[in-house]
């Protein structure tokens, strides 16, 4: 595997837990842009 996968990975896993703790607090919109940035790395992956 690549050195620069594993980072990747690890980008999108913390975007998508940084979006659920975001939608918890109630905040929508900056969720569905950790979920945003999260899909944008994860275009990295393939």
């Amino acid at each position: 595997m690549p050195m620069p996968r594993p980072g990747w990975i690890v980008v999108v896993l913390i975007s998508l837990l940084t979006a659920a703790l975001l939608l918890l607090a109630g905040y929508v919109g900056y969720a569905g842009l950790s979920v945003a940035v999260g899909a944008s790395a994860a275009i990295n992956l393939f």
